[in-house]
């Protein structure tokens, strides 16, 4: 080989390092729909990553020492071209295995866990394994080819290999999945790959490498057509439209529920869950959609005017819809809501009837907590309702120094109500939450059940306290509110507090799933 061919070899380490980062940051997006986007899914998918890659390392220092390491290389690359192909077409039945469809979120604990290890297992390991031989096969190639040290070798190898990273990054992050979709996108990589193998195999001038050219080439062509599919629409739902997002995958399903017309906003959601609903009428959903209790606040207050309100999750703008149909005459809305995905706010104008105009701003690309800096001081209410998968909570949305900085967000007297999604006050993402609210506040919290849902309200003021859930006023709003069990208070001094410094909130939702499951199903 000669130098010219060392700078041919480290442009196929430089494409096939992007390749690589490519796959490993599409890789939990691709299994998201059934097993979520939880820090125990980021754990497993990057713990294969890293054992895949750690044993083509070793691999490929072996395949290094046989006499013709160029062929070595490019079959790697066509092995890791069709490992990647297949993943679209591969990810439904593979997961559909660890997690099966009729499976709903109470029963889910277990799979959770060890369903979304063994998919990243199945899945990733091979590409994954291959694509860890590019790099000392690259670096022997280098250093044969100009009698450089191994060091010397490494190290340019190394640092091409790492630009493509780089590079694969931003493409995939900004470019390739909002552009392309999950399915083209590993079709793309899996295409150049496939391109730079069968380059590499035939400059090694081998019979056996042009004969495995051809199976490899057969094999991509043949999943090339395969699709990425996500978990089954609900029966007696219809698919309206779907998108994959800078953060996610999205979709619109419609249908009807207690015989209303609804729609549905899902988002990574392979389980009974959603983020948005829909109805014809702005006003109160039926009963078991915890965005009706977000409307007690105005109607508590029973006063006429301005009612400021915002909303730190707004999705498609379902609680914006309840309130504006369920204030209280001579009460008008003032609203401003922030939506990390911009792709969920195009979806709420498009099918949810979201509103973008003076009195209706909405924060689209935010962050929740950024946000918060550019809410008006002195809200009548704000709304945390930021979740992804029904039961996540962002770690930073649920702290002690994010609910003060809400505090002084609020007027005198007023309300914060958050979506916690929980099985019953003894939760313990319900009880740590609530601990931390009455914490920053300073006030008592009041938990209110939602019926027929698997969500807890909880409620704090600015300064004061709510009604007492034996109260009239609750009664005459909720009854079922009212009943004994449906409300409890959480005062100051409560633990767990959630802080910025030590936040376990991930073992939390796991705990929450698991107890949830031994509740509802008499589970051991």
């Amino acid at each position: 080989m000669s130098g010219r061919s060392s700078a041919w070899v480290l442009a196929v380490a430089g494409l096939a390092g992007m390749c690589s980062m490519i796959l490993e940051l599409s890789a939990v997006r691709l299994i998201a729909p059934w097993f979520g986007t939880s820090s125990v899914v980021w754990t497993h998918v990057i713990g294969v990553v890293l054992l895949a890659l750690s044993a083509g390392y070793l691999l490929g220092a072996r395949l290094s020492r046989s006499t013709n390491p160029v062929r070595a290389l490019g079959l790697c690359l066509l092995g890791a071209a069709a490992a990647t192909g297949w993943l679209p077409g591969a990810t439904a039945p593979v997961a559909g295995w660890f997690r099966p469809a009729e499976v709903a979120l109470d029963e889910a604990a277990d799979l959770l866990r060890w369903g979304s290890l063994a998919s990243a297992f199945v899945l990733f390991l091979p590409p994954t394994l291959l694509l860890g031989c590019i790099a000392p096969l690259a670096t022997e190639l280098v250093q044969r080819s100009a009698e450089r040290t191994a060091g010397d070798a490494g190290g340019r190898v190394l640092a091409v290999s790492t630009l493509g990273s780089i590079v694969g990054t931003f493409a995939t992050t900004y470019v390739a999945l909002p552009a392309l979709g999950l399915s083209r996108t590993f079709l793309v990589a899996s295409g150049l790959l496939a391109v730079l193998g069968v380059l590499v195999v035939v400059r090694g001038r081998g019979a056996a490498g042009l004969g495995a050219v051809l199976l490899v080439a057969a094999s991509v062509g043949a999943l090339a057509v395969s699709r990425v599919r996500a978990p089954a629409v609900a029966a007696g739902w219809r698919l309206q439209d779907a998108a994959e997002s800078a953060y996610q995958s999205v979709r619109v399903v419609e249908g009807a529920d207690a015989g209303r017309a609804m729609r549905r906003l899902q988002v990574n959601e392979g389980f009974d869950s959603f983020q948005s609903v829909w109805q014809p009428e702005p006003g109160f959903l039926p009963d078991g959609y915890y965005y009706n209790v977000f409307a007690l606040p105005p109607i508590w207050a029973g006063r006429e005017g301005t009612w400021r309100l915002a909303v730190l999750g707004l999705g498609a703008g379902t609680t914006w819809r309840v309130l504006e149909g369920a204030l209280p005459q001579g009460m008008r809305l003032e609203a401003v809501g922030a939506e990390i995905d911009p792709t969920v706010v195009a979806f709420g104008a498009r099918w949810f009837d979201l509103p973008h105009d003076a009195t209706h701003r909405v924060l689209a690309g935010w962050d929740a907590r950024v946000a918060l800096d550019a809410i008006p001081q002195a809200c009548d209410q704000i709304v945390l309702d930021a979740y992804a998968n029904q039961m996540e909570i962002p770690a930073h949305l649920c702290t002690r120094e994010f609910f003060r900085g809400v505090r002084g967000r609020l007027a005198t007297g007023g309300w914060f109500t958050i979506n916690v999604g929980g099985f019953g006050f003894e939760d313990p993402v319900v009880r740590a939450v609530a601990a931390t609210a009455a914490d920053a506040f300073g006030r008592r919290v009041l938990a209110l059940r939602v019926p027929f849902s698997r969500n807890c309200v909880l409620c704090v003021r600015r300064d004061a306290d709510p009604p007492a859930p034996e109260s009239e006023e609750l009664g005459r709003t909720f009854s079922a509110l009212a009943l004994p069990g449906a409300a409890r208070w959480f005062d100051p001094g409560s633990t767990p507090v959630l802080t910025d410094d030590h936040n376990p909130i991930d073992a939390l939702q796991r705990r929450s799933v698991e107890e949830g499951r031994k509740l509802w199903l008499g589970a051991p």
